[in-house]
C-alpha cells in the first residue's frame, strides 16, 4: 500500500511558477513510475507527466517545455515544476503511483493561474 500526499499548489499569476511535490509513504518507491495528472472543472483528468522508474518521462503536448518532471527515490518524492504558467493550466493536480496492476492516487492540489 502507497499513500501519496501532494503539495505545492495554490495562487499564481499567468507567466508565473510553481513547483508541486508528492511524496510517498511505504516501501518500493523506486519501483513506481510515477506521474502527474491534471482536471479542471468540467474536464476528464489527463496526464501532465509521467516518470518512469528508470528515469524516462513523457509529457503532454500541451506543457512540453514549461513543465518538468523529476523524481527523489531517497526522499520518495515527485516533482512537478512549472514555469510559464497559463490560465488553462487551472485544475487540480493529481499525483499517481503505478507498477503492474497497482495503482494509488493522492488527494490533489489545486492550482490557479489568474491575475
Amino acid at each position: 500500500q502507497v499513500q501519496l500526499v501532494e503539495s505545492g499548489g495554490g495562487l499564481v499569476q499567468p507567466g508565473g511558477s510553481l513547483k508541486l511535490s508528492c511524496t510517498a509513504s511505504g516501501s518500493s518507491f523506486s519501483i513506481y513510475a510515477m506521474a502527474w495528472y491534471r482536471q479542471a472543472p468540467g474536464a476528464q483528468r489527463e496526464l501532465v507527466a509521467r516518470i518512469t522508474s528508470g528515469g524516462r518521462t513523457n509529457y503532454a503536448d500541451s506543457i512540453k517545455g514549461r513543465f518538468t518532471i523529476s523524481r527523489d527515490n531517497a526522499k520518495n518524492t515527485v516533482y512537478l515544476q512549472m514555469n510559464s504558467l497559463k490560465p488553462e493550466d487551472t485544475a487540480d493536480y493529481y499525483c499517481n503511483a503505478g507498477f503492474r496492476t497497482l495503482s494509488y492516487w493522492g488527494q490533489g492540489t489545486q492550482v490557479t493561474v489568474s491575475s
